[in-house]
């Protein structure tokens, strides 16, 4: 059975088949799914705590995106603070540093970042964590503040990734994790596929990230986490393992992860 460890169901793209598309999720073995409550806003921060309630292995996240950093203040970190608290809401995020598109400025994304690894921290509760950029310093400066707020206790994961080896080693050396989504099934993906093959399988989760990112075979096509075993399948190739031995750690990973009791 497979978790989708991150995936955007409550977007604009799903409006009209939201119940179809979990209910194909769960016809194809996933078991369970974090729904990511940000990046469409301050004001539908909660929406993805809204529709985890009541769904049986739906749970949801609540932050600020680094593209909305802009946004955070007092009121938007009330939101927060409150979505974090309600039933099945299980990590902060997604949040990070974007320097590939800088939609708010890098001052603002530094400042959004380190707020939310404290109230991680505070919380006792994992991190879903954003990195892009042309160069290095988004993924130096992330560790940098990971560590000089999370004091070493907070958990999270690298959610979608796309950097180097070198990076990932750093982020498993600081107690993250690592998620690959449908870019790694790409056929021109070869470097990425390498820095999966090299992570420990123990480290590992699997995503859709949809509705963006359609593994091989769908592309072009709305991704939904029907298709997360497509990852999956791809990890064991690279593992040796059987696709069952990729379902089975990776579920396992986001569970003690996020701290999910629906085994």
């Amino acid at each position: 059975m497979w978790l989708d460890s991150h995936c955007h169901l409550t977007a604009d793209e799903f409006a009209e088949d939201r119940a179809a598309v979990l209910e194909r999720a769960r016809e194809a073995g996933v078991q369970s799914l974090i729904a990511i409550g940000s990046g469409y806003g301050a004001a539908r921060l909660a929406e993805a705590a809204d529709f985890a309630e009541g769904q049986p292995g739906v749970y949801a996240t609540s932050g600020v995106h680094p593209h909305e950093a802009s946004e955070l203040d007092d009121a938007v970190k009330t939101r927060v603070r409150e979505t974090l608290a309600r039933p099945g809401v299980v990590a902060v995020g997604e949040c990070g540093l974007d320097y590939y598109y800088e939609n708010s400025p890098r001052d603002a994304q530094r400042e959004a970042f380190a707020w939310q690894v404290s109230l991680a921290r505070e919380l006792d509760i994992p991190l879903s964590i954003h990195v892009r950029d042309r160069g290095e310093d988004a993924y130096d400066e992330l560790l940098e503040i990971l560590v000089a707020e999370g004091g070493g206790d907070v958990a999270g994961v690298l959610h979608c990734y796309t950097g180097s080896l070198a990076f990932a080693l750093r982020g498993l050396d600081a107690g993250l994790s690592v998620s690959f989504s449908g870019i790694v099934t790409f056929k021109q993906a070869t470097e990425l596929r390498e820095v999966a093959e090299a992570l420990p399988l123990d480290r590992l989760l699997v995503e859709t990230d949809a509705p963006f990112l359609a593994p091989e075979g769908h592309r072009g096509k709305r991704n939904e986490p029907a298709w997360v075993g497509r990852v999956g399948e791809t990890i064991a190739d690279l593992h040796g393992v059987s696709v069952d031995a990729v379902a089975e750690a990776t579920a396992a990973n986001a569970r003690r992860l996020f701290r999910l009791n629906d085994d």
